[in-house]
């Protein structure tokens, strides 16, 4: 029996690998950078867990997702595997104390979100650890072109200047041809073994229904099939208004959405994930990365933006293998209003025209000029200015880019970070001495209330419309 099967039965009780699993492994033990396409559920976490149980040394997990990371370390440790997460809230203190652990503890796993890279003192501390594997979960975050893009995703790539020796491997379970390649490229993947695995998932049945009352047909199934269920809708309202209706009907229900705290969020998952209540109402927020295994049925109340996002959302059902359904309720309306939806966005040629014409205004090119210059750019104080639909303007501004008009750099999408290095006396002096800065560094302090822990993503437009301020002060 090969080491990998020992370890995968003695922590995971598993007596075999799911293609393909082994394959991965066995590549990144020869030290290649690796890519690997795996559907919803197929497995992923096991193809970096089990070959840096086989190597000396402690596995870097890279992750965008602070409950998945949580979840993780929580199942490594239950099997008695040292792993840490540095997850935001942490003071910098713990942090100190955590990466010690890492680094004179014997620690099999550091998971971390990509925004921790971006403190010079938290990479220098990683810089010196034994890193045997750097995993990149959820890697179709570093492509533009990817649905979750997110900016600090960019900053991964320095890694390979200090850990030139140490294999990449690139974990998703959405990427196009395009966002394959773009990964490959942004995270300079060398000459890497690429993985994929059908994404046919046969323990679940897809369905469509037309329908005219939902409510109705929402009922029976939720009736027929008691299990956790995960309910779709397409906006914060929707989220609601479904969770009342459900509760009417005697269902225990929660709703999940962007627009919740941290702490709020935190509370209704747990909920759902203790099975105190049976239905999670729910726009896209909520779910990338969710591991619960007896997830019944995934019902989408609405149609998704598209295939991509309902695979990943359908994906979440039957993960214990046995049957799941995956329903979809459909009726001629809803057909309209995502057409209307989906059209309402796209930039035609008069507006292509007024935002290169504004563009020029804002930066102040005069005509025939302007080739081969650099010029930062704020996207919400373009909009701003000119009352543009912000969805809209960025779509223009990509088709710009893609046509040759303009060409937008990899900043482009970065946001602007702050941390208060100083303590909060320093900072209520600093206020007392400079009263005209008061109320923006308030509203900064009522914003983002994290701000003293860790780098925080900033919005100076944000910042200067609650405090009545110019954003060139805040």
């Amino acid at each position: 029996m090969s080491k990998a099967l020992e370890i995968l039965e003695k922590y995971w009780k598993h007596d075999a690998f799911r293609h393909p699993q082994e394959e991965i492994i066995n590549s990144v033990l020869e030290g290649k950078d690796t890519f690997a396409l795996m559907p919803t559920g197929g497995g992923k976490s096991i193809c970096f867990q089990v070959p840096a149980m086989m190597q000396d040394g402690i596995c870097l997990v890279i992750s965008p997702l602070i409950a998945l990371m949580r979840d993780q370390v929580q199942n490594l440790q239950d099997k008695g595997i040292k792993a840490i997460a540095l997850t935001g809230g942490i003071h910098q203190d713990e942090i100190i104390d955590l990466l010690d652990n890492c680094q004179f503890g014997n620690f099999k796993f550091l998971y971390l979100s990509p925004e921790r890279l971006q403190s010079d003192w938290i990479l220098e501390r990683i810089k010196n650890l034994p890193i045997n594997l750097i995993a990149i979960d959820e890697a179709h975050c570093v492509s533009q072109w990817g649905h979750d893009f997110r900016p600090a995703y960019l900053k991964i790539v320095q890694l390979k200047e200090y850990f030139p020796k140490v294999p990449f491997l690139a974990l998703t379970a959405s990427a196009t041809l395009r966002v394959k390649e773009d990964i490959i490229i942004q995270l300079k993947l060398d000459n890497p073994q690429v993985f994929a695995k059908s994404f046919y998932r046969e323990n679940i049945a897809y369905m469509i229904f037309e329908t005219e009352d939902k409510l109705h047909l929402l009922q029976q199934i939720l009736t027929k099939n008691p299990e956790p269920s995960i309910i779709y809708v397409t906006n914060r309202k929707a989220c609601s208004e479904t969770v009342h209706q459900l509760e009417s009907l005697g269902f225990k229900a929660t709703f999940y959405h962007g627009g919740l705290t941290s702490k709020d969020k935190e509370k209704q998952m747990k909920l759902w994930m203790e099975e105190k209540v049976q239905v999670m109402v729910a726009t896209n927020a909520f779910g990338m990365g969710i591991d619960k295994a007896n997830v019944k049925t995934i019902i989408h109340l609405h149609l998704p933006q598209n295939l991509e996002n309902y695979y990943q959302e359908t994906g979440r059902a039957g993960r214990n293998g046995e049957k799941a359904f995956a329903v979809l309720l459909n009726n001629p309306s809803d057909i309209l209003h995502a057409e209307a939806q989906f059209l309402s966005v796209l930039p035609d040629k008069a507006f292509l025209n007024l935002v290169f014409s504004k563009l020029c205004s804002f930066f102040q090119i005069a005509y025939g000029e302007g080739i081969d210059e650099q010029f930062s750019f704020n996207l919400n104080q373009f909009c701003t200015k000119y009352k543009f639909p912000i969805l809209k303007t960025y779509n223009a501004l990509q088709f710009l880019d893609r046509q040759g008009v303009i060409n937008l750099s990899q900043e482009f999408s970065e946001k602007v970070s702050v941390q208060f290095s100083i303590p909060s006396k320093e900072v209520i002096r600093y206020m007392s001495l400079n009263p005209a800065d008061e109320e923006i560094i308030l509203t900064i302090l009522r914003t983002y209330p994290g701000i003293y822990d860790m780098q925080t993503a900033f919005n100076p437009t944000l910042i200067a419309k609650k405090s009545n301020s110019d954003e060139k002060r805040s």
